[in-house]
């Protein structure tokens, strides 16, 4: 039942493949949405930004934190999930790097049962390894964890 993660040249904001597609990214906790991949969701897409904007807003409320996922269905097929794994951003004095691996890790395990409810296969950049300076080796390793191995299909985008 294991699935296997698919590398491909291309933009993961225009998933490819059929049936139901889930675009994942890691965001910030810190409730910050204005660099990175997330600027490519917002050219296609409003929601995902309004909706992690308030899920942040509410989150004395709600699960917002580290490890927390929010899913958001932004086309008939496509839905776009937000996984907090990031503490805080990256500044000119900050020290280390703002990816949090076990937040990611968190992140996926709460996605999976999600996509396997979709009948979803999961896109995305190579998560945490952009501005949240993570390594994808370190990355990689986790998705296979918690998303192949639990039968959810994996494609992953480097964009050209």
């Amino acid at each position: 039942m294991t699935a296997t993660i698919d590398y491909v040249r291309g933009d993961a904001t225009a998933p490819r493949g059929k049936g139901v597609k889930v675009i994942a990214h890691v965001c910030n906790d810190l409730g910050g949405w204005g660099k990175g991949f997330v600027l490519a969701l917002s050219r296609r897409w409003p929601e995902p930004e309004a909706a992690f904007r308030r899920w942040h807003r509410e989150r004395a409320a709600n699960d917002f934190g580290l490890g927390a996922v929010q899913v958001v269905q932004v086309e008939r097929w496509v839905h776009v999930a937000n996984m907090v794994g990031q503490r805080g951003i990256r500044t000119s004095r900050s020290q280390g790097v703002p990816v949090r691996y076990e937040a990611i890790d968190a992140a996926l395990a709460r996605l999976a049962p999600r996509a396997l409810a979709l009948g979803a296969s999961v896109h995305m950049p190579r998560i945490g390894c952009g501005l949240a300076g993570g390594r994808w080796e370190l990355v990689e390793p986790l998705v296979v964890a918690r998303l192949t191995s639990a039968g959810v299909p994996v494609t992953v985008y480097d964009h050209d």
